[in-house]
């Protein structure tokens, strides 16, 4: 009877061992599969992304067309090619006192900047940034402009004597103003509409300028607006005056956009006298570029789709840092639904649309500790995704990878573009000619995964000869800097003592 108990017991024991076993083997099975799944998401996101040289080529010569057919005439391409009306850079003898209003956002900053000349370069620079309320960001246009007046006028109340300026002369402004503008003069453009939260339904269809300078009025700033720039030209003069070779300005920063010297004899849809330089900057808003050869996933669809300016801006959406940790974290959020890459509940968090922004990805991408400490963090913090593997942060670093190659070797991709369309893609026998590209904006500046690969591809794209005549310099400040110094430049005291 005692054998009977035993062997019963055995039995059992050996039948529950196999179950556990079992069960084991099953669970391993069912996450070699999930994992399977998974990598299987990441191999495909890799291959649609993929930017072969050929491919950045064809996206270059398909930039090239639509800069061609937007110089014919308005509308007659996605890239707008605005008529700057610059057609004076800085030439680093500019000399007085200038002034530069940025207003770009929810905040907006005053500067003076002091010019010395020929040898004298930037003798001083001082600003102040200013919020502003709400309520005027869907006001009325008088009240808007006066409370930005008002702000100019207390900044020059509190300057020395040292910049007080001779008796009859007027101070001069740069105005870096960040909203669709459709620009009639160097002083000049009426607002097409609003973005960034700001709602002034009577200032639509106004000249800002104009607005500007009615408000100073009130305020009793004598002070008149000698340039009215976006953000782009005003790097392209910030980098002029430091770099004479300065012939293209990108900005790539929450959105992206460049801007680049034009000779005027190539403009069509230019109907007025050819101007003295034989020159004209033009502002191509290239963030509305889109073509077939460009790399598109069914994560950037989707997020077009589900965008406020759905089809617009395609080229933007995918190289500047609005979009590249939304990218990142759809792809995630698939992985989780169905690769259970996180586990059998797909983290909540991770279905916030723009939870995961681009500073965010960039430091996760810059990790470099065996234990990827970084990510694991990031991923608790932003996501509450808690205990992730070693193998499982290393893929989404992967993922990180893929979005940043992609959109940085399509932004190399559009200034060989721009380049080529201004001839400064070829060497000819004996040229010295040498072509500085002024770069600024966040990306650039602080995701050095981004900015690195993004220049290898330039010169990978080039060749090595053509590579050695391009440099890539960093401007910084064009929205206030750059705009003082085109006010400089556009000045009418400077044609009086010329005459």
């Amino acid at each position: 009877m005692e054998k009977k108990v035993v062997v019963a017991v055995v039995c059992v024991a050996a039948v529950a061992g196999a179950v556990a076993t079992a069960a084991v083997v099953k669970r391993k099975m069912k996450m070699d599969r999930r994992w399977a799944k998974a990598m299987e998401i990441v191999k495909e996101m890799q291959e649609k992304c993929g930017t072969p040289i050929g491919k950045l080529k064809q996206v270059a010569d398909a930039m090239v067309v639509e800069m061609h057919a937007g110089l014919a005439s308005e509308g007659g391409s996605k890239l707008k090619m605005l008529i700057s009306y610059v057609d004076n850079l800085p030439t680093g003898d500019e000399k007085g006192l200038f002034y530069a209003l940025d207003l770009g956002g929810t905040n907006f900053r005053v500067l003076r900047v002091q010019l010395g000349g020929k040898d004298g370069g930037l003798v001083n620079q001082e600003f102040t940034e200013v919020s502003i309320p709400p309520n005027l960001m869907i006001g009325t246009s008088d009240a808007l402009f006066d409370y930005i007046a008002a702000e100019l006028a207390k900044f020059i109340a509190q300057e020395g004597q040292e910049f007080e300026l001779p008796p009859g002369k007027q101070r001069e402004l740069g105005f870096t103003f960040s909203f669709p503008v459709m620009q009639t003069s160097i002083a000049s453009g009426t607002l097409v509409r609003w973005t960034k939260g700001f709602s002034i339904d009577d200032a639509v269809g106004l000249d800002v300028v104009a607005e500007l300078t009615k408000a100073m009025k009130r305020q009793g700033l004598d002070m008149r607006v000698s340039a009215l720039v976006n953000d782009t030209v005003g790097t392209l003069a910030g980098g002029k005056y430091s770099y004479k070779d300065v012939a293209v300005a990108v900005i790539l920063g929450t959105g992206s956009n460049a801007a680049y010297v034009e000779s005027a004899q190539a403009i069509p849809k230019w109907h007025g006298d050819l101007p003295k330089s034989g020159e004209m900057v033009i502002n191509m808003e290239w963030g509305n570029f889109r073509s077939s050869h460009l790399p598109l996933t069914e994560y950037d669809h989707a997020m077009d789709n589900e965008s406020l300016n759905r089809g617009e801006q395609i080229f933007e959406k995918l190289i500047s840092g609005m979009y590249l940790g939304e990218i990142v974290r759809r792809v995630l959020l698939k992985m989780a639904e169905e690769a259970a890459f996180f586990g059998d509940i797909v983290p909540p968090k991770l279905k916030t649309p723009f939870i995961l922004r681009t500073p965010d990805m960039s430091a996760m991408h810059h990790d470099t500790s065996s234990d990827l400490i970084l990510v694991e963090k990031k991923m608790k913090d932003i996501l509450e995704i808690c205990n992730t593997s070693l193998q499982t942060r290393k893929v989404v670093v992967e993922l990180c990878n893929i979005v940043a190659t992609r959109g940085s070797r399509l932004a190399a991709a559009g200034i060989l573009g721009i380049l080529k369309k201004i001839g400064r893609d070829t060497v000819k026998d004996g040229d010295e000619q040498k072509t500085v590209i002024a770069m600024d904006g966040g990306l650039f500046e602080h995701y050095g995964e981004y900015s690195k690969c993004l220049e290898n591809t330039l010169t990978e794209l080039l060749g090595e000869e053509v590579s050695k005549t391009i440099s890539i310099e960093h401007a910084s400040d064009g929205s206030g800097l750059g705009a003082a110094l085109l006010a400089a430049s556009h000045s009418p005291y400077l044609e009086a003592e010329n005459c």
